[in-house]
């Protein structure tokens, strides 16, 4: 064994007086565009959600309406404004948001995957932040399809003996 390390040694790699040092960590450039706004897709079950955000006093806009009016219940108003609390920013960006498909509860999810990924477009070391609390995953989870002789996905029909 002691020939294997000599040898190794002698190959140049690792004495015992060297120390290792690791590449400084390089973050992905910001993607702004030209009105300077990030854009960032999120989906959910079947809506889709296309987000631009660009600095400004925290407003949040949805298919052209405030919030308040389109998410009318409080918990999809929070689970929208998820990311923008855990990266800190609730007051620093303006969300515009345009939603399509599935109910609402998907669509505040889509709004929130898109809201996360845009402001890692924006602000790539926001992803260290996010990415902890599931913020940006695509929840996977969709309806599962009807399948032939069966009443819905799953359930059977009813059975009669007579």
């Amino acid at each position: 064994m002691t020939d294997t390390a000599n040898s190794l040694q002698d190959l140049g790699t690792m004495t015992g007086d060297e120390t290792v040092t690791a590449a400084p960590e390089t973050l992905a450039e910001p993607k702004i565009d030209a009105q300077g706004r990030a854009y960032g897709t999120g989906r959910r079950k079947e809506a889709v959600a296309r987000v631009w955000i660009k600095p400004g006093s925290g407003k949040i806009t949805i298919n052209g309406r405030d919030q308040e009016q389109y998410f009318a219940r409080p918990v999809l108003r929070m689970v929208i404004a998820q990311p923008l609390i855990e990266a800190g920013r609730e007051t620093e960006f303006d969300v515009i948001a345009t939603v399509k498909g599935s109910g609402l509860m998907g669509q505040a999810g889509a709004v929130r995957h898109g809201i996360s990924r845009a402001l890692v477009a924006y602000e790539p070391g926001l992803r260290r932040v996010l990415k902890p609390f599931g913020f940006m995953t695509r929840d996977p989870r969709v309806v599962e399809r009807k399948k032939y002789g069966k009443a819905k996905a799953r359930r059977s029909f009813q059975f009669s003996k007579r």
